[in-house]
């Protein structure tokens, strides 16, 4: 016990453990998760994981105009920009609880965050 605390450093210690397993599971979950970016309409589609990492990228071919690349362009990097979005949101619900315990937002007790 720490003196006039009260506070169990196993407990604090085993607490720290399992958060910070928790963090690496949901991490790898969000690894693992794919999530879906649109533009056009549906002309272009990309597929992330919760991480970020680009997996997939389709395109219908009404999206093709040898004329008009520029525009093409534009929806591919909008879909992406869409699946990001998607991911960090993904990330914000998995890995928001943690980060608030981590950080003091009801985190372990007697620490000064």
């Amino acid at each position: 016990m720490f003196p006039g605390g009260g506070v169990d450093m196993q407990q604090l210690l085993q607490q720290a453990q399992k958060m910070q397993q928790d963090l690496a599971a949901a991490q790898q979950e969000l690894a693992e998760t794919p999530v879906e970016g649109s533009a056009g309409g549906g002309l272009v589609k990309a597929t992330v994981t919760g991480s970020g990492e680009l997996t997939a990228l389709e395109i219908d071919p009404k999206a093709v105009d040898p004329e008009d690349t520029e525009t093409l362009a534009d929806l591919v990097l909008a879909a992406v920009r869409d699946a990001n979005k998607a991911a960090q949101e993904l990330a914000k619900a998995k890995l928001g609880p943690l980060a608030q315990g981590l950080t003091g937002g009801g985190g372990i007790p007697g620490l000064p965050f």
